[in-house]
């Protein structure tokens, strides 16, 4: 497979980690031949947060978001929270009719295309934003992601994102609208994008030191584990947020270690010949970046 390979070592003198070049060498060409055994195209970044160390492949390639865009939802609905524009336990109507960024058109969510059913049974009820944030992100609910996109607004995530600097994630519309897909207007992101995304969270800098804490906390309640964490210790913990379409896989998040440093890690991937390939490929660079790490 042929692919263009970008690496990048961000690391002034007095954060030099204690690894060697070398090291750093056998660190690409290890996660260099898991990706040569895939069909499909990878990005990968990681940020060493105690060194400064970063290294990334393909970081600038544009790939369909998938759910890894829930996480700037996420933080949306809780810059708009700290703005006091509403409460995370103000209640909203669960719904299940959304417009079509093409033409407004109303399209409905499939509960057979859901990871999330539960909440199906609550249409025309109540429930909490902040209970709607955990669903979104913990089990990766769709429902849950459009309800909050209506409620902040696909323009005001991109805002946002664009005061941290980042222009190449784009959060243009909610789940399954088809229109749109057709029309090739998807949701975006790039490896390098959201390491930045999960950079801030990780450092308290997002929205405010009690809001990162809060989506730390959310983070770390994943329930989807069978890619970044998946061959890690149990005692790891890992912050993270999935991203599933078919012949795509992603995966991003901070890892804590048991000494106190944390990296984070975005994994990306696009063209698979099958998901579960995608699934297995990144549970391995995950772990050979793990084992660099602890070594």
């Amino acid at each position: 497979m042929k692919y263009f390979i970008t690496l990048l070592i961000v690391c002034a003198i007095q954060f030099m980690p204690a690894k060697s070049k070398k090291d750093f060498n056998k660190l690409k060409s290890s996660i260099d031949s898991v990706i040569a055994t895939q069909k499909g195209y990878f990005a990968v970044s990681l940020k060493d947060l105690s060194t400064g160390f970063r290294l990334d492949i393909n970081e600038h390639e544009k790939f369909h978001a998938a759910s890894t865009m829930k996480t700037p939802v996420m933080i949306e609905v809780f810059r708009q929270a700290d703005q006091s524009i509403f409460s995370l336990d103000d209640s909203i109507k669960v719904i299940n009719s959304f417009k079509s960024i093409i033409d407004s058109s109303e399209y409905a969510l499939s509960l057979t295309d859901d990871s999330e059913d539960g909440l199906y049974n609550r249409i025309g009820k109540y429930e909490t934003i902040r209970n709607l944030i955990f669903k979104m992100i913990t089990v990766s609910s769709n429902l849950s992601t459009n309800i909050l996109i209506g409620k902040v607004g696909p323009e005001n995530v991109m805002k946002t994102l664009s005061t941290m600097g980042l222009n190449d994630i784009q959060v243009l519309r909610g789940v399954e609208d088809g229109k749109a897909f057709e029309a090739g207007r998807n949701n975006t992101t790039t490896s390098f994008d959201l390491s930045v995304v999960f950079e801030n969270i990780a450092l308290n800098k997002c929205v405010s030191k009690q809001a990162s804490e809060e989506m730390l906390h959310i983070l770390l309640s994943q329930k989807f584990n069978d890619m970044i964490p998946a061959r890690l210790p149990s005692t790891v913990k890992v912050a993270h947020k999935t991203g599933s379409i078919t012949n795509v896989q992603h995966d991003s998040g901070i890892i804590f270690l048991l000494d106190g440093r944390s990296y984070v890690l975005v994994l990306l991937s696009k063209n698979l010949s099958t998901n579960k390939e995608g699934i297995d490929a990144i549970a391995s660079i995950s772990k050979i970046i793990y084992d660099f790490m602890v070594e």
